[in-house]
């Protein structure tokens, strides 16, 4: 019935309306009947076809409870931390935190620091003195080895020696401290990160010992890198001090004129000096806790070989140069 009342319409619209609307009544009828199949009964299906979605219905999730969710959950979180997918981009953070600026001055580091300047300065007093053997000289010795040993000037080098350590454990807090303001965090971490520990974990993940031993050194290298960057500050500090307020001879001794030009000339010297030692050091450190942490235990072969090489670099640059000047003269 709504196809020939349609059709019926359609004939009295064409004879009252001109030619020129016929493309416009064209137009209206397919849009009648476009509205016409979507309103269109059941009886009329056959012609215009069924426009109704068909949704599939399902209750296999209606006995899955929360508990089962958040343990579903829970797997899928661990199995993407204990393997991750190469498609899936992962930040790392980074857990930078600084020690205490005045770490230096707590109970146990300043103990030990003490404990380390005066062994260093009074085991030579224990040393045995070989006796001359000439009978000229044996009252001379008689009377040098009756002296007591000088107790006083071992102990003003100690002091000075714990103070001097105590300054470059403060200076490098604060060069940490700028280097958490104005550079990357990411280099900031580098330069703070506990290296001890992260060569035990790089020792865990398995990798070549060649591989290895760079790797360690690496880190090494930038680890304790603010170290030697404080200590070369100290002594060069020391050094500038010294030139621009000489020590004051007794009232007996003449005193020196030095020209401004030599002094500075000496004090550049001295810098060299300074510098050629702490990258010999800084070097030595990072090869020697490469080394040390594949024949000793990772974290304590990288704090072994890091002091120990820490030491022996400055010994062998200037073994080196001493006999490099020995031989040019």
């Amino acid at each position: 019935m709504a196809g020939i009342a349609l059709v019926l319409d359609l004939l009295k619209k064409s004879q009252s309306k001109q030619h020129s609307l016929h493309s416009s009544s064209i137009l209206s009828a397919s849009a009648a009947a476009v509205s016409a199949a979507a309103a269109a009964p059941f009886a009329s299906r056959f012609l215009f076809g069924s426009f109704e979605p068909r949704v599939a219905y399902c209750d296999a999730a209606a006995g899955i409870d929360d508990d089962y969710l958040g343990a579903l959950r829970k797997m899928s979180a661990d199995v993407l931390q204990r393997e991750p997918f190469p498609y899936i981009s992962t930040s790392k953070e980074y857990n930078i935190q600084p020690k205490p600026l005045f770490s230096a001055f707590e109970f146990r580091a300043l103990a030990m620091t003490t404990v380390r300047s005066l062994l260093m300065f009074y085991l030579p007093l224990l040393e045995p003195k070989t006796a001359s053997e000439d009978d000229d000289d044996f009252l001379n010795n008689a009377s040098e080895e009756s002296r007591r040993p000088d107790l006083i000037v071992p102990l003003k080098k100690s002091a000075k020696q714990i103070a001097r350590e105590t300054t470059v454990v403060t200076t490098r807090r604060v060069l940490e401290r700028l280097a958490m303001s104005y550079v990357s965090q990411r280099m900031a971490w580098k330069l703070l990160k506990d290296v001890p520990q992260s060569a035990l974990r790089k020792a865990q993940r398995g990798l070549p010992t060649h591989v290895y031993i760079f790797k360690v050194s690496q880190t090494t290298l930038r680890g304790h890198f603010l170290g030697i960057s404080a200590s070369w500050v100290v002594q060069v500090g020391i050094e500038i001090y010294r030139s621009v307020f000489p020590k004051v001879k007794p009232e007996g001794e003449e005193e020196e004129q030095v020209e401004i030009s030599e002094q500075a000339k000496d004090l550049g010297n001295k810098v060299v000096g300074i510098t050629v030692r702490c990258g010999a050091s800084l070097v030595f450190a990072a090869i020697g806790a490469g080394i040390c942490s594949c024949l000793i235990r990772p974290s304590t072969g990288q704090w072994i070989g890091c002091a120990l090489g820490d030491l022996a670099g400055p010994m062998v640059v200037s073994l080196c140069l001493q006999k490099t000047l020995q031989a040019d003269h």
